[in-house]
């Protein structure tokens, strides 16, 4: 997985310089108002793509939130990509200010990914999980269950990074991606999954529980 160890996550990088060339122009120039404007972007730009570390909750059942932000979804939704069956759904909202460094949400295969180009239409509306652009993900478990979590686009936001391909085992809590300026992420699991959390609440990327796998009882 890309982006280890690092403060800010490389895909922010050519964001931050066109910032800091503007300041530095205008800084050069005289123009004191616009080099602090710049300044600020910088700043922002920076905070924006934050890439913090996070420790993934234990218990191979627990389900880690796969983005930082607010649960605007919890409900049963079909899951009409890979499934093709009634699931849990809970989607998490990523404002402007939350990281939007994307986390795995339990250890697993990734047996398909699916990109689809779409709207932008803003990223809390229901039916941004079926019409804006969107990039979903089908992992299996070591015990073979199957769940899906899928990155979407909003208003702003113009490009999904998603790093792994068919085939890869990946760990919870890796960063799997990001998206660019305000976004959701869907997760989609069985139906007999305990959700851990309610719509409204504010959840961190890799290290909240969202739900737990019903493993016959017994977590390991």
């Amino acid at each position: 997985m890309k982006n280890e160890g690092i403060p800010v996550v490389k895909e922010g990088f050519p964001f931050v310089i066109v910032c800091l060339i503007g300041m530095i122009g205008f800084a050069a120039g005289g123009v004191w108002s616009a080099a602090l404007i710049f300044a600020a972007l910088s700043a922002y730009v920076v905070f924006f793509f934050r890439n913090p570390e996070r420790l993934p909750p234990v218990g191979r059942a627990s389900v880690a939130s796969p983005a930082d932000g607010k649960v605007i979804f919890v409900g049963e939704a079909e899951e009409s990509e890979f499934l093709h069956t009634r699931c849990k759904k809970i989607s998490i909202f990523m404002s402007l200010f939350d990281v939007h460094v994307n986390r795995v949400p339990l250890d697993g295969t990734v047996r398909d990914i699916k990109y689809h180009r779409g709207r932008f239409m803003a990223a809390f509306e229901d039916r941004a999980s079926e019409e804006n652009e969107r990039n979903a993900i089908l992992l299996e478990t070591p015990n073979n269950e199957k769940i899906v979590f899928v990155q979407v686009a909003g208003l702003v936001a113009r490009r999904i990074v998603c790093y792994p391909t068919p085939g890869t085992f990946i760990l919870k809590g890796q960063r799997f991606g990001l998206i660019r300026f305000g976004s959701r992420c869907d997760v989609y699991l069985p139906l007999d999954a305990k959700v851990t959390v309610q719509e409204g609440e504010k959840v961190l990327g890799g290290e909240s529980v969202l739900a737990k796998l019903n493993e016959g009882g017994q977590e390991e």
